[in-house]
């Protein structure tokens, strides 16, 4: 009664169920690599927002590529503002989710040397070919703290670094970048100011990353291998029913065909 396994319905369904099994247990270890991933980074964001600020020129050089390990990181730099080589950041978002523009100021560093520091968002310009008003940093010499960051690229962040922009704009905050237009070396990677904070609260500083949510990664991981448990438990059941019906079937077929009895 199991020949029906053999029609091309049922092998096509049982070709399918042993597709899906396999698939929907990757696809739980991709979310459970993914949930890992989240608590290794919140581990690694809470351990080096803890940490005692080191000076920016012990963790990275010109040229240098920040390494994960350092992200977030705890610096401190001294230096003075060079407002004249200040550029803008298009298409970035506030903390509500507003789009405006970050304002990348470079810093030169007392005894030598440069970084650039993400002093925060602004709104940008009532058209995207005029550079907004932007507020004043602190004037003179002037001690910052901040998160160190790597620099953007395209391929990290997605994000389409475009040509022909209007003078002081750009699309990624990257140091070699800065450093050709500047004429001067600058350390890798970038600041994300955090204090000191701005007297108007304007440009509206960088919120520190979550380190708190793991997110929904581990329930979709057991929810698709709970998925890949109940395909091959429905298949049996169809199968069963399947049989079941065919049985009746003939059961039926088998009385319909039997004589009446001959009438008294």
């Amino acid at each position: 009664m199991y020949r029906f396994l053999l029609t091309r319905q049922w092998v096509i369904l049982t070709l399918l169920v042993l597709v899906l099994i396999p698939t929907m247990v990757e696809l739980g270890f991709w979310q459970l690599h993914r949930h890992q991933h989240r608590v290794a980074q919140n581990a690694l964001i809470t351990k080096n927002l803890e940490a005692d600020p080191v000076p920016v020129t012990r963790l990275t050089s010109p040229g240098h590529t920040v390494p994960r390990s350092d992200y977030w990181r705890a610096v401190t730099a001294t230096g003075t503002f060079d407002t004249t080589h200040e550029v803008v950041v298009r298409r970035r978002t506030s903390r509500d989710e507003s789009i405006g523009v970050l304002v990348l100021t470079p810093l030169n560093l007392k005894g030598g040397g440069t970084v650039l520091v993400n002093r925060g968002w602004i709104p940008a310009a009532a058209d995207q070919m005029s550079f907004p008003k932007v507020p004043a940093p602190p004037g003179g010499e002037t001690t910052v703290t901040g998160r160190l960051k790597a620099d953007e690229t395209t391929g990290a962040s997605g994000i389409k670094d475009l040509e022909g922009l209007p003078d002081r704009q750009v699309m990624l905050i990257n140091s070699s970048q800065q450093s050709q237009l500047l004429g001067r070396p600058v350390l890798g990677g970038y600041l994300e100011l955090t204090g000191p904070q701005p007297a108007d609260g304007s440009p509206e500083t960088i919120a520190a990353p979550d380190d708190s949510s793991i997110g929904s990664h581990m329930a979709y991981a057991v929810q698709w291998w709970l998925f890949a448990a109940g395909v091959p438990v429905g298949w049996i059941i169809l199968v069963r029913r399947e049989k079941h019906d065919l049985e009746q079937a003939a059961k039926d077929a088998e009385t319909a065909e039997q004589p009446e009895p001959a009438a008294a």
